[in-house]
């Protein structure tokens, strides 16, 4: 298939990724420890309810129910069987949102972490990591993604073994790590290295990035480090979190207002990012915020630290 991404960019600089579905699910009933993959089956209306709300926000780019979406994972609530049927039903539910609309939308299906440590750290092989991303793949292509959008990981061996399934596919994929406060990921990568594993393996993800992490102006470091790095053509990706977390008894929320998404977001267009999204704490509201500041606003020059820290504060 086409690379669309740049059908998007060329028209008009940047693509717009959504926001955050399990903030929008847990907005429609979803509680702590429900398996939000299941909703695709068990509630498709109210998957599509957060899909039609970031297109109707204005989102290019919207990502699939399937965050967690492998059998390691749904087989801690014994649904691995039913983790093809999960993340088909991501896809088509999706696939049909994003058809419903008289404009170019592309559909991503999520792939996130296993949740578990990859060999000698922990009891999970290589072998059946890749496995399991292999089989996600397989049923997401099988919904009718346009790319495979691998996400929120902090082992440089468990995103290898993501992108190797999701090459099986044939469909072009990307690849985002989360990294924290220090601009490393939980296992100590730092954005150059991170872009150099990816880089090794053949296909190479058609655009790479950062994902979650802690908040907007940490995510701007992120970025400027990538930038230093990355290939004059290579697509960056930035979908931070909506703020800091804020933890209550109905679980996270984060204190990110619609204002400091779209600062975050025209300064990560200004320093080189081309999809720009939100991750947690990101509703409908906050992308609508980001795409009116990203299409009023006239791309500037890369920011300083001054400005950084003018517009989001210190890091």
């Amino acid at each position: 298939m086409p690379h669309t991404f740049h059908q998007i960019i060329n028209d008009k600089g940047y693509v717009l990724a959504d926001g955050a579905m399990g903030t929008g699910l847990m907005a429609l009933g979803m509680k702590r420890g429900d398996v939000a993959e299941s909703w695709n089956i068990d509630h498709p209306d109210r998957i599509t309810s957060v899909h039609d709300g970031f297109i109707d926000a204005g989102a290019d780019l919207i990502l699939t129910n399937s965050f967690g979406g492998t059998e390691i994972i749904l087989g801690r609530h014994e649904l691995a069987d039913q983790a093809a049927a999960y993340n088909e039903a991501a896809a088509k539910l999706a696939r049909q949102a994003a058809d419903r609309v008289d404009r170019l939308v592309l559909v991503a299906g999520s792939m996130g972490p296993t949740g578990q440590l990859i060999k000698p750290l922990g009891k999970l092989t290589i072998e059946e990591a890749e496995e399991a991303f292999t089989a996600q793949a397989a049923a997401l292509a099988e919904g009718g993604v346009d790319y495979l959008w691998i996400e929120t990981m902090s082992s440089v061996d468990e995103m290898t073994a993501a992108m190797k399934g999701a090459a099986k596919t044939g469909i072009p994929f990307v690849a985002t790590m989360s990294f924290d406060a220090k601009g490393r990921t939980m296992m100590g990568t730092t954005p150059e290295a991170a872009l150099k594993s990816a880089q090794e393996v053949d296909p190479k993800p058609v655009a790479f990035g950062a994902n979650c992490g802690a908040n907007p102006r940490q995510m701007i470091d992120v970025i400027l480090e990538f930038k230093k790095v990355v290939a004059e053509d290579d697509l960056i990706i930035a979908k931070g979190n909506c703020g800091k977390p804020q933890l209550g008894e109905d679980g996270f929320s984060y204190d990110g207002t619609p204002d400091v998404m779209a600062d975050y977001a025209c300064l990560v267009r200004d320093i080189g990012a081309h999809i720009i999204g939100g991750c947690c704490g990101t509703s409908a509201d906050h992308l609508r915020a980001i795409g009116e500041a990203l299409a009023s606003r006239p791309k500037a020059p890369v920011p300083d630290e001054a400005k950084v820290t003018e517009m989001l504060g210190e890091a």
